[in-house]
């Protein structure tokens, strides 16, 4: 089924979700030093294997991290050609000072964006549902 690529429909229906926990991104060799059930998100780079994992893991496999985050998954079914959409949530984040990574995978986006910026994030993120961005 593919995803909705109108954006319109993809901001008022975004209807972001806060994952518990602390998430890190940590470089790895090779992709099977973690078990795969406990990776979140993987990329191959020239560098190495870029992980997202949950902090507590990161910390038990004494990887070295940088940027402590919090992961919002927002719960529309976007295409991976929609127009627009990254460009929106980014530009609100950023009119508050909020930096965002950002993983699209088949059926959602996922945003991380540092700890301490998890609910001012969140708010300006339901705010697209609300209609008041």
């Amino acid at each position: 089924m593919p995803g909705e690529k109108n954006l319109s429909v993809l901001l008022k229906s975004m209807q972001p979700i806060l994952h518990q926990g602390e998430f890190v991104f940590c470089i790895i060799n090779d992709a099977g030093e973690i078990p795969h059930s406990e990776i979140i998100g993987l990329f191959k780079e020239t560098e190495g294997c870029t992980v997202v994992l949950r902090k507590e893991l990161a910390d038990k496999y004494n990887l070295s991290y940088t940027y402590i985050a919090a992961w919002i998954t927002l719960n529309v079914h976007s295409s991976l050609a929609a127009v627009g959409l990254t460009a929106a949530f980014s530009t609100a984040l950023s009119a508050e000072g909020i930096s965002c990574n950002v993983i699209a995978a088949y059926y959602h986006d996922h945003i991380f964006v540092a700890k301490e910026d998890a609910a001012k994030a969140m708010a300006v993120l339901s705010r697209f549902a609300a209609g008041t961005i």
